[in-house]
């Protein structure tokens, strides 16, 4: 499978949050108002102009002691995405040739905003307020372009932020479960089947946030995708049938 990927060790992050303001740095992303709500964690949540967060769980381990999940959280740029099938208009959401990166287009504006991220199985998709546009994770495209890393890998001090051909970081987060799995048995890597941003995640996904890892029913569609392949078709007919009655009468 060609392209870039993502390769994220949260054995090795530290929860610094470099990669979190390196990505509102390179994209100018404005500052988001925030308050305290009891966590570690700011912002509380993704959105419109927070394209990656790292998000704190503090959890007793199996030893009785408080222990603290570090998940930088972003857009997995699926190399199937979901979120692809809602728009009518194939030109919404493109995918880069080079990379394999994920990316939304302004004509996303015309497209229900629940209904992309009803299909995400990652609950990553945000609108802006009052506008119908979309934003996420852009994998940094204009400067993979140009031979540099993403922002967010550029800046991790830790090298818990991997990236680069496909190929060679699955090859990386195997080695890495392999190494890991001495000290974290309950270890396991999230993603590297169907996307180009994977996790080794030291101990449940569950622990780490409520989508660390999607939920997958048989055929490879997440849940929420195949009920909106359902949904859109019923409603076209809807349409028709209500059209069909108008003319009938």
């Amino acid at each position: 499978m060609e392209g870039k990927a993502f390769f994220i060790d949260t054995t090795l992050c530290t929860g610094c949050r470099g990669c979190q303001i390196a990505c509102k740095q390179w994209n100018q992303l404005p500052a988001t108002k925030t308050e305290n709500w009891g966590s570690f964690q700011n912002p509380k949540d993704l959105s419109f102009y927070t394209y990656k967060l790292v998000r704190f769980s503090e959890d007793i381990g199996d030893d009785g002691k408080p222990v603290w999940y570090f998940f930088p959280d972003q857009c997995r740029h699926c190399v199937d995405p979901p979120c692809k099938e809602i728009p009518e208009d194939p030109n919404a959401i493109i995918v880069d040739q080079l990379t394999g990166a994920v990316l939304y287009t302004d004509k996303l504006r015309k497209v229900n905003s629940e209904d992309v991220r009803d299909a995400c199985p990652y609950n990553i998709p945000r609108a802006q307020p009052g506008t119908g546009y979309m934003a996420k994770c852009t994998m940094c495209v204009d400067r993979v372009h140009n031979g540099l890393l993403p922002a967010c890998v550029k800046t991790c001090p830790s090298g818990a932020m991997n990236f680069g051909d496909r190929d060679k970081m699955v090859s990386l987060a195997n080695k890495r479960l392999a190494e890991v799995k001495g000290k974290f048995p309950k270890a396991t890597l999230s993603g590297i089947e169907d996307t180009r941003v994977f996790y080794l995640l030291a101990d449940e996904p569950a622990r780490y946030h409520e989508y660390a890892q999607a939920t997958i029913i048989p055929g490879g569609i997440d849940r929420k995708t195949a009920l909106k392949r359902i949904a859109r078709p019923l409603k076209e007919l809807s349409r028709e049938w209500q059209l069909l009655h108008k003319l009938a009468s």
